[in-house]
């Protein structure tokens, strides 16, 4: 999936508890289309239907969190799903690119390297109160810049003008986003060392699961 404050975890921050929704419905559907996407990409090697699943799922992304919001049915189950999404969206993109070597593996190591970094986290800050932080507007644009970037490098494995354009720019916002991405995990990690320092430990029944 940001604010400058850390908020305790608080049920009644959402509209409703309900799973079927047409937000959470949505967002599962966006699920469903990681696996059709490697397939995409490493199967028949269908980049431009690839790009176009790619496309639907962040139209989706944005279609979800407006109709929650807009129909007051924003839920648990649907906060989890939308980061959890992006990343598998970003993870499929980035295994299958360099499975084809369009890509190199280190920079699969780097962005993957820094989702665990964040997970590190979560056992600590369930110690007092929280299993997440709110999530910073670095945080958001460096997984947007990461969203449009492998699309545009996908293309970019195709020859001529188009290919070339496509590829220039989808490194410069790969290269912009892991930057990003890694600066975005370095305030994670300043914000949870100053949650540690100033908050007392809390029971575990205080602690109300929910994800990064």
């Amino acid at each position: 999936m940001e604010s400058a404050e850390v908020g305790r975890l608080n049920p009644s921050g959402y509209d409703t508890d309900r799973v079927w929704t047409l937000p959470n419905v949505l967002s599962l559907l966006r699920l469903a289309g990681v696996p059709v996407l490697l397939w995409l990409i490493l199967g028949p090697e269908a980049d431009l239907i690839a790009v176009g699943v790619l496309m639907v799922a962040g139209f989706t992304d944005w279609l979800d969190g407006h109709l929650a919001r807009r129909w007051h049915q924003t839920s648990r189950l649907g906060q989890m799903l939308d980061p959890i999404a992006d990343r598998f969206y970003i993870l499929a993109t980035l295994l299958g690119l360099a499975v084809r070597g369009i890509i190199p593996w280190w920079l699969v190591i780097i962005l993957v390297a820094r989702d665990v970094l964040i997970a590190l986290l979560v056992p600590l800050l369930k110690t007092r109160g929280y299993s997440s932080l709110p999530v910073h507007f670095l945080g958001k644009a460096a997984t947007f810049c990461l969203l449009y970037a492998f699309p545009l490098v996908l293309l970019g494995a195709s020859d001529g003008l188009l290919g070339e354009v496509a590829r220039v720019v989808g490194w410069a916002f790969a290269v912009w986003g892991t930057a990003l991405y890694w600066w975005a995990g370095g305030l994670y990690v300043i914000q949870t060392v100053r949650l540690m320092r100033t908050t007392p430990r809390v029971g575990r029944d205080s602690v109300i699961a929910r994800t990064l």
